[in-house]
């Protein structure tokens, strides 16, 4: 598959950030019913959080995968794993949660290129 095929965001987010996020148009529901984002709240298993991250991985129309920072840091394991340019991931910060540059993965990972 082309990159030009992967058209759409997911996102995995609070659900303030979740609401903003299809507000602005993100949210999809493909033809098997599988939404390309997940609201997260204190009752939401880190399993379901996982299994989420790793089918938005794996599908090929998704090119950027926003999940806020304090959950990515929940499964921070996963995300220091995925090695691959597409999808992208981007830690962005919530309501409630600044957000912590010192945490982000892909900082972390530019900083090593530069030797930091």
């Amino acid at each position: 598959m082309a990159q030009t095929e992967r058209t759409f965001m997911a996102a995995i987010g609070d659900e303030d950030s979740i609401t903003g996020l299809l507000l602005a148009g993100i949210g999809h529901i493909d033809s098997h019913q599988k939404k390309n984002f997940l609201v997260v709240d204190a009752k939401t298993p880190l399993s379901a959080v996982e299994d989420a991250f790793q089918e938005f991985c794996k599908r090929k129309d998704i090119a950027i995968i926003l999940i806020n920072q304090h959950i990515a840091e929940e499964i921070r394991t996963l995300i220091d794993e995925h090695d691959q340019a597409f999808p992208t991931i981007l830690e962005i910060p919530s309501k409630d949660h600044p957000y912590d540059p010192e945490k982000d993965s892909v900082l972390k990972r530019v900083r090593r290129l530069f030797g930091e």
